[in-house]
């Protein structure tokens, strides 16, 4: 289906790939994955569209391939006032009235070889794209993704998941060659999400789709591409398999890397042996021989360097507080209410100490994201924030939290910073390095931005977070960085996500929002719920153990103990084949 070899592209500030190649057969459904800023939406771009980019190698896709896209980007305010199945149907029913007006013209031309021409070219546009059945179509994609309720609806009344599922649907319905989706979950709720999954998997089709959701990753995939470091490569199997090889390449490399060092100083003692007898004697032997060791130096320099995939750079996200204030409540909320056109909330009362980690869940469109804001503005007679807690906001709209036509400089000289060297140490460990924090925030990947959002909120210093869905766009190294970074923080913090890894990983409890009210529901109870809702028989407990296990190993390898690594291994292989 696609065949790149040897593809090499730089922008102006970075270079991306370098003699990147990869191929996906028909049928594969493909996960795309890599750190953010690495290109995978850049590589997307030059598959659809190769004519705009100048690139070194080959790619080969076939010129006639139908291509299905959906955007991370949604723009639901785009959309003409139209109902969804007309929405989803739209092609089918231009090919369909365009038929129909060919068969009207027909009916009073003297001429008709070139009207039957064009009616022939339709009708195998419309067979093509399966439109004899497309009407019970819609409906089997609307019953799978749980949306046949919102049929007659119009799109503009649709919250931002449900838009986004019939983005995909939409495309689906065309039986493209190849379905090609960028980060089609961000923002989409437990339900939404379930849909998507289910979506992916009864698509037939081939698929290229770039996500850092780790449910989808573990459910829908059956080939890994890893982009990472200029270099990518390629992985038959599930997500899960792949990075128990990941794992596996990183305990033999680090138990290479330890002899290899030895080996290296030793070496580094003959070269300057020979470097100080090749000085004193000019004879060519000596030369060959101070040669040929330095070229094993080069080697062994090399390999030890040599690990793209495994030498990952995860951020050091670390979130601090300048005013760690002694156990009370930092946020009181009472009979809060909200409505636009209908009533979201009503009545809401809740409260979070200074120290808890609490995540606020629901459906998309269900008022989530203007309690937040209120409790921000702190401007509403039913919210009360102490006195000695100061308040930082993570938007889901970077544009909000982020200046995107500041320089990455800039942006923090502005947020408090006061020398160029000051923001370069502090932004070296969010993975910002060099000469890019002379570039222009717009320029940077989703993923980029709210790192650098997430840069700034610690930069705060505050005790109470509100972040609202901070792991959107974040790749998966990302992800694990900030649960660190919350389960470490000191103050306290009210997120919205969907993610529920990063939920399960880190959070205190759950406020969850049911028939317009919010009520407090445990950890244990949270799991059981997603858990019946979203997962396998014993699912959640073995993720778990893997967890554990997975940990044991990271700490036996901090030791240099090699051995215990590898018995950990086996123990892990055995858990991911009932997994």
């Amino acid at each position: 289906m696609i065949k790149v070899d040897n593809l090499s592209y730089s922008f102006p500030q970075k270079d991306l790939y370098k003699n990147i190649s990869f191929t996906l057969e028909e049928g594969q459904h493909c996960a795309f994955i890599g750190t953010s800023g690495s290109g995978k939406s850049t590589l997307i771009d030059i598959i659809m569209d190769p004519d705009r980019y100048m690139f070194d190698g080959k790619l080969e896709i076939n010129s006639n391939c139908r291509i299905g896209y959906v955007s991370q980007f949604s723009e639901l305010d785009k959309i003409k006032e139209v109902t969804v199945f007309d929405y989803i149907g739209e092609k089918f029913i231009k090919l369909q009235n365009e038929l129909t007006s060919i068969c009207t013209e027909m009916e009073t031309s003297s001429d008709l070889d070139p009207l039957l021409e064009k009616y022939q070219q339709a009708l195998d546009a419309f067979d093509a794209i399966g439109g004899d059945n497309y009407e019970s179509n819609i409906n089997k994609k609307l019953n799978l993704a749980n949306l046949i309720k919102h049929e007659n609806r119009r799109v503009s009344e649709l919250s931002g998941g449900e838009f986004k599922l019939i983005q995909v649907i939409k495309e689906m319905l065309i039986s493209p060659d190849l379905m090609i989706m960028d980060e089609p979950d961000v923002f989409l709720d437990f339900e939404n999400l379930n849909s998507l999954k289910n979506l992916i998997n009864s698509h037939r089709g081939t698929m290229l789709v770039i996500t850092h959701n780790r449910y989808l990753l573990n459910h829908c995939f059956d080939k890994i591409v890893h982009l990472e470091n200029m270099e990518l490569q390629e992985f038959d199997g599930r997500y899960m398999d792949y990075n128990f090889f990941l794992l596996q390449c990183k305990i033999e490399l680090q138990e290479l890397a330890i002899t290899d060092n030895e080996e290296i100083e030793r070496n580094e003692i003959l070269i300057n042996k020979l470097r100080t007898i090749a000085t004193s004697n000019s004879e060519a032997a000596r030369g060959k021989a101070l040669n040929a060791r330095v070229k094993i130096q080069e080697r062994l320099e090399a390999r030890r360097i040599k690990a793209p995939f495994v030498a990952i750079k995860q951020p050091d996200i670390c979130l601090v507080t300048a005013n760690e204030i002694e156990e009370t409540i930092a946020l009181k909320v009472k009979d809060y209410s909200l409505a636009f056109d209908d009533m979201l909330l009503e009545n809401v009362t809740f409260e979070i100490k200074s120290s808890d980690k609490v995540a606020l869940i629901g459906p998309n469109g269900t008022g989530k994201t203007t309690l937040l804001r209120d409790i921000f503005e702190n401007n509403h007679e039913s919210i009360e924030i102490h006195e000695d807690v100061e308040v930082t906001y993570l938007s889901q709209l970077q544009g909000e939290g982020l200046n995107e036509s500041n320089t990455i400089l800039e942006e923090f000289l502005i947020a408090g910073f006061n020398t160029s060297q000051e923001v370069q140490s502090y932004i070296s460990n969010y993975g910002f390095e060099g000469e890019v924090i002379n570039q222009k925030i717009e320029a940077l990947s989703g993923g980029e931005k709210n790192i650098l959002q997430l840069a700034k909120v610690s930069a705060s210093r505050a005790n109470l977070l509100l972040l609202d869905e901070p792991t959107s766009h974040l790749d998966t190294y990302s992800q694990i960085a900030l649960e660190k970074a919350i389960e470490n923080y000191k103050g306290a913090i009210l997120m919205i996500s969907h993610d529920f890894y990063t939920i399960a990983n880190c959070m205190d409890f759950v406020l969850i929002i049911k028939d317009k009210t919010i009520r407090k529901m445990s950890m244990q109870k949270f799991k059981k719920m997603i858990y019946a809702s979203h997962f396998d028989r014993d699912y959640l407990e073995m993720e778990q153990k893997k967890k554990s296990i997975e940990t044991k190993i990271e700490l036996a390898l901090k030791d240099t103990d090699f051995v215990l690594a590898k018995v950990l291994s086996e123990e892990l292989e055995e858990l991911i084949k009932l997994l």
